[in-house]
């Protein structure tokens, strides 16, 4: 790997920045919001799962007793 010079660096990482395309605003707040549902119903299942997985451990558990 080539070594550049710190002034070479910043040039460098200035032409990259330059070349990214930036999201707009819109989509931005769409994609928060796409990602709040997602999280609120993923969350809400896992909750649902560990339920029904603890009960049904509780329930084998009395079983045994």
């Amino acid at each position: 790997m080539a070594k550049v010079s710190p002034g070479e660096f910043v040039r460098q990482v200035r032409a990259e920045t330059a070349k990214v395309v930036w999201p707009s605003r819109k989509e931005v707040v769409q994609t928060t919001i796409l990602v709040l549902i997602m999280t609120s119903i993923l969350a809400v299942f896992f909750l649902g799962v560990d339920q029904i997985l603890g009960r049904s451990v509780k329930f084998l558990l009395t079983l045994g007793a």
